[in-house]
């Protein structure tokens, strides 16, 4: 998976790694704001985020905004339901409301710029390039990712598997004749 060997370069250096809920792990296509019940999970995103959760040196966040605070409520219910494995002491959910409705991508990226600073490897990825941008502009020590780097090259992969077995067939009746 991409992801995972992207992260194996830092060796056993400790990650943080912040992932964007919204158009990451949920569709946010279905649904509005308010209706996280009817938001369709991601299962591809969600599965590979589940392997690297499991890598020892990386501490893996949601991170996340919401309109209104009622949006913490659903947002954790749907994380429990359907991606468990982010804990939920790193469920980092940010209101708007309680914020003056100030854009989501400002918030995010102050919140960032605020987060104590180790020795660790902070990474975000994120769907949204005003969120990564924004993050950019507060933060220069931050790695950026775009959510593509979920979507891994399976289908070459694939593809490759099935002509190497084509290739093979065809060299094996090349060899009867």
């Amino acid at each position: 998976m991409y992801l995972k060997e992207y992260l194996e370069q830092f060796g056993d250096k400790k990650i943080k790694l912040f992932v964007d809920m919204d158009g990451v792990v949920a569709d946010y296509i279905f649904g509005s704001a308010q209706d996280y019940d009817k938001k369709r999970p991601l299962y591809d995103n969600i599965d590979k985020l589940e392997i690297v959760s499991e890598m020892s040196n990386v501490e893996m966040f949601i991170f996340s905004a919401t309109r209104y605070s009622s949006g913490f409520a659903q947002k954790h219910w749907w994380l429990d339901t359907y991606a468990p494995f982010f804990k939920k002491e790193n469920r980092i959910i940010i209101s708007r409301e309680d914020n003056n409705m100030r854009d989501s991508s400002i918030l995010k990226a102050e919140y960032l710029a605020n987060y104590e600073r180790d020795d660790s490897v902070l990474i975000l990825i994120d769907d949204d390039p005003k969120n990564l941008k924004d993050v950019r502009n507060l933060n220069e020590d931050i790695i950026l990712l775009k959510d593509s780097v979920l979507v891994d090259d399976t289908a070459r992969k694939l593809r490759d598997e099935l002509s190497t077995e084509k290739g093979a067939r065809v060299r094996v009746k090349r060899l009867e004749k």
